[in-house]
């Protein structure tokens, strides 16, 4: 079966960044719906329709196409008694500005505390870096109705929402 619209793609992938570091590599497979669903990069998308089991790709992506360009406007210093005590590099924390919906929450990752003020990111860390997916394809089906109908993939057991 080919990589059509409304099926449901399994792959395993590397992600590598423009100088050819590994970022990631899975060993699970990955699924998701394909077809615009958001699942998957569109670029990635794009490169795999049509493809059957066993079919490799590889698809360079510029900043817009995978995390956004860095944005250092959602860098924030923040006073250090707004956070827990034992704040540390590292930690994550959900937040917005006032007023925002919860919807419109971004996650943000500690990057320094000094005794007065905490500094948070809210860029993925991957922002702004262009990127390589390579990936294998590993099944290939047709979507379930109830899948089709929630816009992502449901594993064996069914979903939760």
């Amino acid at each position: 079966m080919k990589i059509a619209k409304d099926t449901v793609v399994s792959l395993r992938y590397e992600l590598f960044d423009s100088t050819g570091d590994l970022l990631e590599k899975v060993d699970e497979q990955i699924s998701y719906l394909h077809g615009g669903y958001d699942g998957i990069f569109p670029l990635v998308e794009e490169a795999l329709h049509g493809k059957n089991v066993g079919d490799q790709c590889s698809v360079t992506l510029q900043p817009d196409d995978a995390f956004g360009e860095y944005d250092h406007n959602l860098v924030e210093v923040e006073s250090r008694t707004s956070f827990p005590q034992e704040v540390t590099v590292g930690m994550q924390f959900e937040g917005g500005p006032e007023g925002t919906e919860d919807d419109d929450f971004l996650l943000f990752t500690v990057v320094e505390v000094t005794e007065e003020e905490v500094t948070v990111d809210g860029n993925h860390p991957l922002a702004g870096k262009t990127l390589t997916f390579n990936c294998t394809v590993t099944g290939v089906r047709p979507a379930t109705a109830e899948e089709l109908e929630h816009g992502h993939v449901h594993d064996e057991g069914g979903h939760l929402h």
